[in-house]
């Protein structure tokens, strides 16, 4: 067992200067009334808690319902970029009237094999001049059980939107979208490159 030390004056100090400046968790939280070497200290602000609403034995409890999103879909995540691109240029894109010059398809591979596959693929293509190419991702395998927790479909899906936003395609590519419905959808991207 072993023994309590006692506070040498100088750590008496300040640990009364640390004191002085904390806030009780609770109401009944101890602060001492006076200090040996700063004197009186001010009441600190009473934390009023709120009361729990009540609650019965088998009431059930409310539920957010389908309309209540824990986060943006992929969609909706790429819809809300910033256009970087000319506005003509990005409609004609969207409604699927650009034709990609290059694509890869990446579904069904691992992360470990989609993200360097990815990265040759966007930087050979900036490097042959190419504006806009395609790349499949899937949309994902849909998952029993509807738990609590949402899940996000398609790890691909969600990674290859934030590998395109980062070194060292982030210095090429100029614009991410949802591919049209003609040239996947969902389940594709189109990535508009910047000029060499």
């Amino acid at each position: 067992m072993s023994r309590r030390r006692t506070l040498r004056p100088d750590e008496q100090e300040i640990w009364h200067l640390v004191a002085r400046t904390a806030r009780p968790l609770h109401a009944q939280g101890y602060l001492p009334e006076t200090s040996p070497i700063l004197g009186p200290i001010e009441n600190a602000p009473v934390i009023t808690q709120r009361p729990l609403p009540k609650f019965h034995i088998g009431q059930k409890a409310q539920t957010l319902g389908p309309s209540a999103k824990i986060a943006p879909t992929f969609a909706e995540h790429l819809a809300s970029a910033p256009l970087r691109m000319d506005a003509k240029t990005h409609a004609k894109m969207t409604r699927g009237k650009l034709s990609p010059q290059a694509k890869i398809d990446l579904h069904g591979m691992t992360m470990d094999q989609a993200h360097p596959a990815l990265t040759s693929f966007i930087l050979s293509a900036h490097g042959a001049a190419l504006r806009l190419v395609l790349v499949i991702t899937g949309k994902g395998k849909s998952r029993e059980g509807h738990g609590p927790i949402p899940q996000s479909m398609g790890v691909l899906r969600q990674q290859v939107p934030r590998w395109l936003h980062m070194p060292p395609l982030s210095g090429v590519v100029l614009q991410v979208s949802e591919a049209h419905a003609t040239h996947g959808g969902g389940g594709a991207l189109y990535v508009y490159l910047r000029r060499r």
